[in-house]
């Protein structure tokens, strides 16, 4: 099955745990601290891969989770990173953030890379806790959390050029007689459930093209068929309308040629821009000659293309005027790069690392840093206790509990835990 549209959750691995370990050994009176540090957790990457034509792989997977770093161990030994889980993706594939609807990548080429969520730290061993006032700590951090986060995958096909129109113009039976593709074909609407891809080889090269479902009226707000794979139609560096010239189901063929100019422009109206031909099609259909005068009365400086897909007749001069389209062509960026998102290590600014809500003589504490620091917290010691209280203390959160009012014996609340609040 052809699937171009995934929601799917990354979950980077967390990092592994920092060990809190002391030096034991004979004649050595207090060793000092010997426990070391957690490995990185891995992250997810997404690699594109030629052999790929669909996303039907990411399909049934809900949640993509990353491995965790090895925890460190005594002796000051470290943990080993975990290593990166592989995801591979088709030739085309856009990754956005689903929140925000960042553009995360766009990867238009075989074996192209993005990270897409980054693989926490490792917790830090007693041995690099150690300071002057504390040269030998009783506590080691738990691993960061990794990077977690919704995003969507769509996949838009990479060809040069597009075959669009309504449905039953012959777009397909085009395509069969061009190219090495085998497209399914039949009289009724809809033949085409999703894009096909042939390869057309020349004597200048070759280009690909594609088979883009039947549009209607009203595709770009989602009516029919077509609304799915209209974004197809962006990667294309050419558009070919094909036209029922013989108007075989007593259709107006310029009428045809108008909605699906519409539907493009509504869509996007990049596509407009895009270098188009018109081929008009089944000139083998008896009032195709009169229809063509018309159509061209109304469009005069447009270069159309006679053919007859079924009898393969006027083809080859629509495939050579296509080559040199294709080859005169630049390739187009189809995401401003100033709107892609750049990975950095701080996201958000503000003005506090932190925000309290009171509720009843409850006190909810959230905020990245401070959430952070309590994942990465182990409460094994009342030394780690401490620590992590004070860390709380110099971020100025028992300044803010304190001109809130809070009460000795209040509940303070961070993520899903309760501790009581005590001077």
């Amino acid at each position: 099955m052809f699937y171009d549209e995934v929601l799917v959750e990354v979950e980077a691995g967390r990092g592994g745990d920092g060990c809190m370990a002391f030096r034991r050994e004979k004649y050595i009176p207090m060793g000092g601290p010997f426990g070391g540090n957690g490995g990185k957790g891995g992250d997810i990457i997404f690699v594109t891969d030629n052999g790929l034509k669909t996303l039907i792989d990411l399909r049934y997977q809900k949640i993509i989770k990353g491995k965790t770093g090895a925890n460190g161990e005594g002796k000051n030994k470290n943990g080993a990173g975990a290593p990166d889980t592989i995801i591979k993706v088709p030739v085309g594939t856009t990754i956005k953030d689903a929140e925000t609807g960042a553009i995360i990548a766009d990867l238009t080429k075989n074996e192209e890379e993005v990270i897409v969520a980054y693989g926490g730290r490792g917790g830090r061993g007693n041995v690099s806790l150690a300071t002057r006032s504390n040269p030998c700590p009783s506590y080691a951090e738990r691993g960061e959390p990794g990077e977690k986060r919704k995003i969507k995958v769509e996949l838009r096909m990479l060809a040069d050029v597009g075959l669009v129109g309504m449905p039953s113009v012959g777009k397909s039976t085009i395509l069969s007689m061009i190219s090495n593709a085998n497209p399914k074909i039949a009289s009724y609407h809809f033949t085409t459930l999703s894009p096909n891809l042939g390869v057309v080889v020349t004597k200048k090269g070759s280009f690909v093209v594609a088979d883009l479902p039947g549009l209607i009226e009203g595709a770009s707000e989602g009516v029919g068929l077509g609304h799915k794979f209209l974004k197809h139609v962006e990667r294309t560096k050419i558009i070919a309308h094909v036209i029922d010239m013989g108007a075989e189901e007593n259709r107006d063929p310029y009428e045809d040629y108008q909605i699906i100019r519409k539907e493009l422009g509504e869509f996007s109206p990049k596509l407009l821009n895009k270098p188009e031909i018109i081929i008009a099609n089944k000139k083998d259909l008896p009032n195709f000659n009169d229809n063509l005068t018309k159509f061209k009365e109304k469009l005069p400086d447009r270069q159309i293309f006679a053919i007859s897909a079924f009898n393969n007749d006027g083809l080859e001069e629509v495939i050579n005027n296509l080559q040199d389209l294709v080859l005169n062509t630049k390739d187009e960026v189809l995401f401003d790069t100033s709107v892609q998102e750049k990975h950095v290590l701080y996201k958000f600014k503000q003005e506090k690392p932190f925000n309290i809500v009171k509720e009843n003589n409850a006190y909810i504490i959230t905020g990245d840093q401070v959430e952070k620091l309590f994942q990465m917290t182990n409460f094994n010691t009342d030394e780690a206790y401490y620590r992590f209280a004070n860390k709380l203390r110099h971020m100025g959160i028992d300044d803010e509990l304190e001109k809130m009012g809070i009460q000795e014996g209040d509940i303070v609340k961070i993520m899903d835990y309760e501790f009581e609040y005590t001077k």
